[in-house]
């Protein structure tokens, strides 16, 4: 692993972490943020997980 793949993969946790969070705060009914911001957040890192774990993959097979 290279340390871009490294930062990648740290920050596909962090999203994945921050999705899953903001899916929690919706469901409890009174989200500390509020509702439209706790969505927002979960609307920008679900794909964001992705994208940053597939660059990841691609550096760390790119630089194999």
């Amino acid at each position: 692993m290279t340390p871009k793949s490294g930062v990648f993969l740290a920050g596909s946790c962090i999203a994945a972490i921050a999705a899953v969070g903001s899916i929690f705060e919706l469901s409890s009914g009174q989200p500390q943020l509020g509702g439209s911001l706790t969505t927002i957040i979960l609307i920008l890192a679900i794909p964001l997980t992705g994208i940053l774990f597939y660059a990841a993959v691609q550096d760390a097979k790119a630089n194999q």
